[in-house]
């Protein structure tokens, strides 16, 4: 029985792999989907498809994990697929998205100084990914992420950004929530865009409208592995505006 299960898998073709993938996110198995990604590039380790599925479950994969040295270690194989894929297919608008958040999620994990130098390239990848794809919802998600972020800098962290790296791109709120609203018009469901979108209302000083976002959350359907932790996010948030 061992030897037909084998034999069974090696007859699977890449794009076979990215299917059973695809339903494994569909279940919200993101580690699953991440097996059957990396089966799909055993097969082919150009098979750019694979490399973004990869990339990508592998960010969002890396939370889980329990240390600090096993999260850095994922998103740094999420990186480079991503790099990979990038090199692979230049002008593919998802390339440089999953490459946008692994960074993103490097970035997390390091100093201050470190997060100040990633997020110029974060940016210009995030840029590139809506400049091929203007309606990427996920990007653009990203780009409201990346103004908000932006926006929270104290002065002294403006300061060393000026010092050490001549500054950053520009980002405020209403960039942020523009950027919201654009993702939540193109993926209405996307409940961390919701979530962060009332985020930056309640930040600029408009609860009415942050309430409005964190009740629409409620009956979202789940999609992702971390759905029902930004549903109770939204929920606590909720109670105390």
């Amino acid at each position: 029985m061992a030897l037909i299960c084998v034999n069974l898998t090696y007859a699977q073709t890449p794009a076979q792999f990215i299917s059973q993938a695809e339903a494994q996110i569909a279940k919200r198995n993101e580690t699953g989907a991440l097996e059957f990604y990396k089966q799909a590039l055993l097969k082919d380790r150009t098979n750019v498809n694979a490399l973004v599925g990869a990339s990508l479950m592998c960010s969002r994969s890396g939370d889980k994990l329990s240390t600090a040295e096993q999260k850095k270690a994922i998103f740094s194989t999420a990186k480079t697929f991503a790099v990979e894929a990038m090199r692979l297919a230049p002008n593919n608008a998802e390339s440089y998205y999953v490459l946008a958040v692994a960074m993103g999620r490097l970035a997390l994990m390091g100093s201050p100084k470190e997060k100040i130098a990633a997020s110029r390239d974060i940016k210009k990848y995030i840029d590139k990914c809506v400049t091929i794809n203007p309606n990427h919802a996920h990007a653009w998600h990203v780009i409201g992420r990346y103004n908000q972020a932006i926006s929270e800098l104290n002065f002294a962290e403006k300061s060393a950004a000026n010092l050490l790296f001549g500054g950053l791109p520009k980002g405020d709120l209403n960039t942020a929530i523009t950027s919201f609203e654009k993702c939540k018009a193109l993926d209405p469901t996307y409940i961390l865009n919701i979530l962060d979108m009332a985020k930056a209302y309640k930040q600029k000083g408009n609860s009415a409208k942050a309430k409005e976002y964190l009740n629409s959350i409620t009956n979202l359907p789940l999609r992702t592995y971390d759905d029902p932790k930004h549903k109770l996010e939204a929920k606590q948030m909720l109670s105390g505006l």
